[in-house]
C-alpha cells in the first residue's frame, strides 16, 4: 500500500494536509473526494524504507482472520440466504437478523448481529461488512458496494455465493490433494523419530554389553540416534524458531515473494497452486468485471485475492501498464507470468466486448485443470509415498537387526 501526501481545501476554503495510505492515485482521490473536499496537490511519498507499517498490517489481518474464523461453507450459505431473501423483498435488516438467529457458528452469529446493529445506524451493506475484515474480505466488500450502486444487490450476491462455492471446491480438492502426501511425510517423520529415541537405544544397550564390532552402517545409526536423543529439545526449539522466522518473512513483501516463488516451482504441487491461482483470477476478475466495477479498481482487489506475491506483483504491474494506456490483454502478456491461453482469452474478449464471460471459461478451464492434477496426483503419488514410507522403515530395521545375522561371531568375540 503506497503513502500519499495531500493538500486539501473544503467549500468554505479552509486548507489541511496530512499522509493517507491507499493502494492507488486513483483511490486516494476517490477518498480524499469522498467527505466533498477539493484535492489541490497529491503526491506519492517514498516509502523505501517503511516496511513496518505494511508489514504489521499484514501481521494484524493475519491474527484478525484467525480470531474470527468462519468456515467458507458458512459464509456461501448466508450469502446464498441473503440474495433469495433480498430478492423476495425483504429488507437487508430484517433478513440478517433472521439470518443471525438462525447461525449456528457462534463467532460469525456474533458478527451478523453487528453487521444488523450497523445497518440499523444507518450504514449500508458494504460499510457494515468492511468493519469486519477478517470475515469479509476487500472483493466481498466490493462487490456488495457494487450491487448497491447499480441497484442489483441481490444478482450481485448470487454471484458471490456461486464464486465462493466455487472457491471452496477448488480449494477443497487442493487440499485434498496435498493432505495425503504430508500426513505421510509427517507419519514417517514420527516413525523414524520413535526409533530413533526408544527402539534403536535398545538395541544399542544389547549390542554394547555384548561386545561386538557393529557394521559401519549400523554405527552410524546408533551414533545419529544417541544425538538425537540427547538433543531432542534442541531440535524441537529450532523447529519452533525456524517456523516462526519463515512465518514472520512471509509476511514482508520481499521474504513472501521469494518464497511463493519457490512454491510455485515445487514439482507437481507447484503445477497445482499455479492452477488454482489462475482459477481464482479468472474467475474473480470476470466477476468484478461483469459488475461494473472499473478495471483499475478490480485490479487493485485482484492484487489481494490471488493470494501469491508472484501473482501480487504482476497484478501491480499489470495495472500500471493498464494506467499508462495499454489494453488488458497487453498489461498481462508484459509482466511475463501469466499463460498464452489465457492472454489469448482476455485479447478476444476485448474485441468481442464480452472479456467476462470469457474470463469465467478460462476460470472453469484451469478448475477442470486442477481436476485433472488431482487425480493424476492421486493415482501416483499416493502408491509412491507408501513405497517410500516401506523402503525407510525397511531399511532401518535391515541395519538395527544387521549384527544379529553375524550374531555367531559377536557372541565369539564377546565371550
Amino acid at each position: 500500500m503506497s503513502v500519499f501526501h495531500y493538500l486539501v481545501k473544503n467549500d468554505e476554503g479552509n486548507r489541511s494536509e496530512g499522509d493517507i495510505r491507499a493502494e492507488s492515485m486513483d483511490l486516494a482521490i476517490q477518498k480524499l473526494t469522498a467527505n466533498g473536499q477539493i484535492v489541490i496537490t497529491l503526491k506519492e511519498v517514498d516509502t523505501t524504507f517503511d516496511f513496518l507499517g505494511p508489514f504489521l498490517d499484514e501481521i494484524n489481518l493475519t491474527f484478525e482472520r484467525l480470531k474470527n474464523r468462519v468456515p467458507l461453507a458458512n459464509l456461501v450459505f448466508f450469502t446464498r440466504q441473503l440474495a433469495t431473501m433480498f430478492s423476495a423483498g425483504l429488507t437487508l435488516e430484517r433478513a440478517i437478523s433472521a439470518l443471525s438467529i438462525e447461525e449456528k457458528h457462534n463467532k460469525f452469529k456474533k458478527i451478523l448481529t453487528e453487521v444488523g446493529s450497523s445497518i440499523r445506524k444507518g450504514l449500508n451493506l458494504s460499510e457494515s461488512l468492511s468493519r469486519h475484515p477478517g470475515v469479509f474480505n476487500n472483493l466481498f466488500v466490493a462487490m456488495t458496494k457494487a450491487g448497491e450502486v447499480s441497484g442489483n444487490l441481490n444478482e450481485i450476491l448470487d454471484q458471490l455465493a456461486s464464486y465462493l462455492e466455487n472457491l471452496d471446491d477448488t480449494r477443497r480438492k487442493v487440499k485434498g490433494a496435498m493432505t495425503y502426501p504430508i500426513f505421510m511425510v509427517i507419519f514417517l517423520g514420527c516413525m523414524v523419530l520413535a526409533m530413533f529415541i526408544w527402539i534403536i537405544p535398545k538395541f544399542s544397550e544389547v549390542y554394547s554389553q555384548l561386545g561386538a564390532s557393529l557394521p559401519g552402517a549400523t554405527k552410524k545409526m546408533m551414533d545419529a540416534s544417541a544425538w538425537v536423543t540427547e538433543n531432542l529439545g534442541f531440535m524441537f526449539f529450532n523447529f519452533i524458531v525456524v517456523f516462526l522466522v519463515l512465518f514472520l518473512i512471509s509476511k514482508t513483501q520481499r521474504g513472501g515473494f521469494i518464497i511463493d516463488t519457490v512454491k510455485l516451482k515445487i514439482p507437481v504441487f507447484g503445477s497445482l497452486l499455479n492452477q488454482s491461482i489462475l482459477n481464482k483470477f479468472c474467475k474473480t476478475f470476470g466477476i468484478l468485471i461483469g459488475a461494473g466495477v472499473p478495471v483499475l479498481e478490480a485490479m487493485v482487489l485482484l492484487k489481494k485475492v490471488v493470494g501469491n506475491k508472484v501473482y501480487e506483483k504482476a497484478v501491480q504491474d499489470a495495472s500500471n501498464y493498464i494506467r499508462d494506456g495499454y489494453n488488458i490483454s497487453t498489461a498481462l502478456r508484459r509482466t511475463e507470468v501469466f499463460p498464452s491461453i489465457l492472454l489469448q482469452l482476455v485479447s478476444t474478449g476485448e474485441e468481442t466486448g464480452e472479456i467476462d464471460d470469457l474470463l469465467d471459461r478460462a476460470a472453469d478451464y484451469y478448475h477442470k485443470q486442477v481436476n485433472a492434477l488431482v487425480e493424476r496426483m492421486t493415482t501416483l503419488i499416493e502408491p509412491l509415498l507408501i513405497l517410500m514410507v516401506g523402503a525407510v522403515i525397511a531399511l532401518m530395521v535391515v541395519l538395527t537387526y544387521l549384527p544379529v545375522f553375524h550374531l555367531g561371531s559377536a557372541l565369539q568375540s564377546g565371550l
